[in-house]
């Protein structure tokens, strides 16, 4: 049909001709009132918005030579913040002749992970990146 037939529909109707898909040959266009249309489409968006959860990167400090209780009371922390659906990224920074044995702060991570790992998965294994050793510890999948 003719935009011009269109538009005098649209006008008896009170509603507004709205081009669909403008760079269709012939284009497309749709009668409907524009702005309910705008107001349904941004309370769907506002209601998707609200019911998603944003996860944030908490992170936790351990050093190379923590005691066994230091390590339970960071893992407390860590537990809680993966049972709340954060990420968890677990540091060590080397300091002087430990950046020698990066190897021992591997070997506390593993152990931390294992304290965690019923409420955990790695993420991203340890790494080494010059003087820090990172992890990154995701929550389990419901």
């Amino acid at each position: 049909m003719s935009a011009a037939e269109a538009n005098r529909i649209a006008d008896e109707r009170n509603l507004d001709l709205v081009k669909i898909n403008a760079t269709a040959v012939p284009p497309v266009c749709k009668i409907m009132n524009y702005g309910k249309f705008k107001f349904d489409a941004a309370k769907k968006e506002k209601d998707a918005r609200k019911n998603q959860k944003v996860t944030e990167l908490k992170e936790i400090w351990l050093s190379m030579t923590i005691d066994v209780h230091d390590l339970e009371t960071k893992s407390k922390m860590a537990r809680k913040f993966l049972v709340g659906g954060d990420k968890v990224r677990v540091s060590i920074r080397m300091r002087g002749r430990q950046q020698a044995r990066p190897e021992f702060g591997v070997e506390v991570m593993n152990k931390f992970f294992a304290l965690v790992q019923d409420v955990s998965v790695i993420d991203k294994k340890p790494l080494t990146e010059g003087r820090n050793i990172f992890m990154i510890l995701a929550p389990l999948k419901k």
